[in-house]
């Protein structure tokens, strides 16, 4: 039976090459492709892949919310990140996530059809060089007690940030996540709050240095 792909990255040029190569493989066939995250997760839920190979990120909504609501609907489906980002927060937010493997997007294709193996083998995938990024992040948050306001943020907060970051109105961050008009406005008070930023322009900076919008810096 072949390995069922989904692969989700903005750039229709990295899907191309990435479907090219694994195509060759006997085993291995990309059942579909996404340009952003939250079409990712509609077409997880449709097509019910093995494998999500996921960008971070991505616009309308970044790989790592995109994971948590992958795995959420289906938890069998191992994710694996392929991104450009090696700092501790983005790696240690995408295990968090739920994500099975992280690689590099320098890796070398073989490295991405071993990490596809050993996830569906229920285990971890880490690029050799990131996993010391890993050891140090985990060595860090042993020492500290408080959390940070990045981890106060809910999961759907993120979400209407990301939408707020991207340019989208009140109006229709609503009509995206199906929510109403009020609630995003409570949404929006409640992260100018917890991150203690009160303009837009400056919560857009913020999204992009955390990584939850793929907007240019």
């Amino acid at each position: 039976m072949s390995i069922r792909v989904l692969l989700a990255d903005d750039h229709k040029i990295v899907r191309q090459g990435l479907r090219a190569l694994l195509e060759k493989q006997p085993d291995i066939e990309v059942v579909a492709e996404s340009e952003n995250g939250r079409n990712a997760v509609r077409l997880a839920e449709e097509m019910a892949p093995d494998v999500v190979i996921m960008d971070i990120s991505m616009p309308d909504l970044n790989g790592i919310e995109a994971a948590k609501q992958i795995l959420g609907k289906s938890p069998d489906i191992k994710i694996v990140a392929l991104s450009i980002h090696s700092d501790a927060f983005f790696v240690t937010e995408m295990l968090k996530s739920g994500a099975a493997g992280y690689l590099l997007k320098d890796c070398a294709f073989e490295e991405l059809v071993r990490a596809i193996r050993t996830v569906l083998d229920n285990k971890t995938y880490l690029s050799p060089s990131i996993s010391g990024v890993v050891v140090d992040d985990y060595i860090h948050r042993l020492t500290k007690t408080d959390f940070t306001a990045q981890e106060a943020i809910s999961n759907r907060e993120r979400e209407v940030l990301q939408l707020m970051a991207e340019g989208n109105s009140t109006k229709q961050i609503a009509q995206k996540l199906h929510i109403s008009v009020k609630t995003v406005e409570t949404h929006r008070r409640q992260i100018m709050n917890k991150l203690d930023i009160h303009t837009i322009a400056e919560l857009t900076k913020y999204a992009i240095r955390k990584g939850l919008t793929s907007l240019e810096t």
